[in-house]
């Protein structure tokens, strides 16, 4: 017992440093310490970081648009050994970033550390990736007129990039961006969240070691008024957002530039009669997807649908299980649910649930929220008209219901207005099958849940989930273009 508690008590220690500059055309500035970086756990201010203006972004979106030429002339083997760098001082920092996410984000961690892991990976994906942006030929004699050219295909840097990235993944959201962006040759300016800045600003620190050429990165926390020339300046080839729904507005403002959305959905997991794996496994895994980083995640699981031979025991299983994950500060080690983000996103979670009881549904377990810390909850018989049910709760809740029929889960899924994965557990190949065929998502994950990603696969949704996809190979296709050479040979 006192080993127990021994290591229940373990808890990480640091702070963040006092300060931290922007960065313009690949140097730090100093401005100002006008943004408080707010603990999420305790609510004191951590620490506090340049808030750029609306003349340092556009001073930023200038520098990047001359830098266009220098970044598509420095070599591909260059470009590696930059991202190589970044693997390097990101593992001799990892500790220091881990610390950031949990302070900054409130995340637990243990999945801070999972974080930066893929950050690291992201980046040592992306160094593979820069000397393999490759062509092809085309075959160009396809009748007497054309005979004797040749055709090939090369693929070049798109230009200026803007990205925006939200506070749920502070590092890996901006990986996904930044790493591609190097590896392809594009310039880019980065609005990180003002809620997360530390992260993106460390990578600013690392990428400033580096010989990136003069006005390749520029990374400005900064209002969102200001961040409106990240979507409407004509010199921008390419806007790459990661948040919620405002992602259509940007869309429609962003005039004729290449615009990427990734806007989260309300993921579903269907458990099938037979699910081919333990109920302790389906649980475990079911309690991770829902309820990891205190269910902050755009393909954390909100819904489960349970064929109705499973549905007591599954039920009974999951109560115990989700009662006993552990909510507290979240640099204790033991620590499953931290804080969300804060007081006014836990307020509308409890307001959803408050909604769904009304509406007819029963919860479960879970309980009463305190300042931003909101209890794991699992509800049953949620009301398909309810925001709980048809929005994405980006919170601490899961919501089960039964089927019958297997086609009848799909079509519970296709139903939803967004569609960026769903887990299917089931040990029928058919059933597999005709999961990818039909579900209207962007992936479908067969023996685990729909929280499952590994940053070199295609990440995207479709319906109000988004446009393109994201995975290092993919995201380097949308910043980059093809461009032709037609030679008569003879």
């Amino acid at each position: 017992m006192m080993a127990k508690n021994k290591a229940a008590s373990k808890r990480v220690r640091g702070s963040l440093s006092a300060s931290y500059p922007y960065y313009v055309a690949n140097r730090p500035v100093e401005a100002n310490a006008d943004l408080e970086v707010r603990n999420k756990y305790t609510g004191r201010v951590a620490s506090r970081v340049a808030f750029a203006n609306r003349a340092a972004v556009r001073k930023a979106i200038a520098s990047a648009h001359r830098a266009r030429g220098a970044m598509q002339a420095f070599p591909p083997d260059a470009r590696r050994e930059v991202l190589e760098h970044c693997v390097r001082r990101f593992q001799e920092r990892a500790e220091e970033l881990a610390l950031a996410l949990c302070i900054e984000a409130g995340k637990p961690i243990r999945d801070a550390r999972g974080e930066v892991g893929r950050l690291i990976d992201t980046f040592r994906i992306a160094a593979g990736e820069a000397t393999r942006v490759e062509g092809e030929t085309v075959e160009l004699e396809i009748s007497e007129r054309t005979r004797g050219y040749r055709g090939m295909v090369k693929r070049v840097p798109i230009g200026v990039c803007s990205f925006i990235t939200p506070f749920n993944f502070p590092l890996n959201l901006v990986a996904h961006k930044v790493a591609p962006a190097i590896a392809a040759g594009c310039p880019f300016v980065l609005k990180p969240a003002a809620k997360t800045p530390v992260g993106a600003l460390i990578i600013g620190e690392v990428l400033a070691e580096t010989d990136l050429p003069r006005g390749a990165f520029s990374i400005l926390p900064c209002s969102n008024e200001d961040a409106s020339l990240l979507v409407e300046d004509g010199r921008i080839a390419l806007l790459s957002f990661t948040g919620g729904m405002i992602g259509w507005d940007l869309k429609a403002q962003a005039g004729r530039k290449k615009v990427t959305l990734e806007l989260g959905g309300n993921a579903m997991c269907i458990v099938d009669a037979d699910p081919g794996a333990s109920l302790d496994h389906v649980v475990d895994r079911l309690a991770f997807g829902g309820y990891y980083q205190s269910g902050q995640s755009c393909i954390g699981v909100q819904h489960v649908l349970i064929h109705r031979d499973l549905y007591d025991q599954m039920r009974r299983r999951l109560k115990r299980k989700v009662s006993s994950l552990r909510m507290g500060d979240p640099r204790e080690e033991q620590t499953f649910i931290g804080p969300v983000i804060d007081t006014d996103a836990a307020e509308r979670i409890e307001a959803w649930v408050q909604e769904a009881i009304d509406g007819g549904a029963t919860r479960i377990t879970g309980g009463p929220r305190e300042r931003n810390m909101v209890p794991a909850t699992l509800m049953e018989d949620v009301p398909a008209d309810c925001d709980l049910y048809r929005k994405e709760v980006f919170g601490p809740v899961m919501c089960l219901q039964p089927f019958d029929d297997f086609d009848q889960a799909l079509a519970t899924v296709n139903a939803s207005d967004f569609g960026l994965q769903t887990g299917v557990f089931t040990a029928r190949l058919d059933h597999a099958m005709r999961a990818w065929d039909r579900l209207e998502v962007g992936g479908v994950i067969v023996g685990d849940v729909p929280s499952f990603r590994v940053d070199n696969m295609p990440y995207g949704g479709v319906k109000a989930s988004g446009l393109g996809r994201e995975g290092v190979r993919y995201a380097i296709e949308d910043m980059t273009e093809p461009r032709l050479l037609v030679v008569k040979a003879r």
